[in-house]
């Protein structure tokens, strides 16, 4: 049976696995078997052939290390991918799903690009959707608090191209009018209704606590990677990421002793010397 969501509204398998590797490996000095990771993701209805692949793409670019010990094949984190899974541990933990901090301001991203970087365009708005900007006017963004975005603009080599500032809004301006036209907050709002509407009933019928833990928080990171954290105070006092929050916090406790009594005992670790420059 096939348990992951492979239709485009849930997380990707690739997804599933940097969650499956945040859990199990992420400030752990360890690699795990292929074969481990083919087990469990086998109960979630990845085939084989897709772990393999997947662990072999992701070696190829550096993602992945790779240990033999006999006949079996271990990976283990690099530097880099360590960097990734730390990230989504302080979205998950630190950020959380409700940014209550107040009137922070607001980032400004302005740029022009002519049409001979038409591609260089679409990765900056696709990099400015992904670190939670809205397009408020064309060639204007704007996200909520600080953020910093140098690496985005020097990774795509548009130093020169891109202004930068942090404002706040003035009259006739109102905060509550540059969320509604920058932000889709009707479709930020689905996707915290379907967590709430698959994980309040249970979740998939999945085996065991241990792939219950990795779906819960694959679905969660899925949601929450995919909100700009706008202020809450600007939006429904309903808003679902407060209760979606709360019930992924809650199954989460109640997932994590029965998953570290399967992990502890049916997954296969080396120990391997930590990644170099990681956190």
């Amino acid at each position: 049976m096939v348990y992951l969501d492979e239709t485009g509204s849930g997380p990707r398998p690739k997804s599933v696995m940097l969650t499956f590797l945040g859990i199990h490996l992420l400030d752990r000095a360890t690699a795990i078997s292929s074969g481990s990771v083919i087990d469990v993701f086998a109960r979630v209805g990845v085939s084989e052939e897709a772990v393999r692949s997947t662990l072999t793409r992701m070696a190829g670019t550096g993602l992945l290390t790779r240990h033999r010990q006999g006949r079996k094949v271990y990976f283990g984190l690099s530097a880099r991918l360590a960097a990734v899974l730390f990230d989504g541990r302080r979205r998950i933990w630190e950020t959380g799903a409700v940014n209550r901090s107040g009137d922070g301001g607001w980032t400004l991203v302005g740029f022009s690009l002519p049409d001979t970087r038409r591609g260089d365009r679409h990765d900056l708005r696709r990099q400015l959707t992904w670190a939670g900007f809205g397009l408020l006017q064309n060639g204007l963004w704007v996200a909520s608090g600080v953020r910093d975005v140098t690496a985005i603009v020097e990774q795509l080599g548009l130093d020169g191209h891109v202004t930068v500032f942090t404002a706040h809004p003035a009259k006739p301006t109102e905060t509550a009018e540059l969320v509604r036209k920058a932000f889709d907050t009707e479709t930020i709002a689905s996707r915290y209704h379907e967590f709430l509407a698959k994980w309040d009933a249970g979740g998939s019928p999945l085996p065991d606590d241990l792939t219950r833990q990795l779906m819960l928080h694959a679905d969660w990171l899925h949601v929450v990677r995919r909100d700009p954290h706008l202020p809450a105070e600007h939006l429904p006092p309903d808003w679902p990421a407060i209760r979606a929050e709360n019930l992924f916090r809650k199954l989460d406790a109640d997932f994590h002793e029965g998953a570290a009594e399967l992990a502890e005992a049916s997954l296969d670790l080396l120990p391997v010397p930590p990644p170099a420059g990681g956190s």
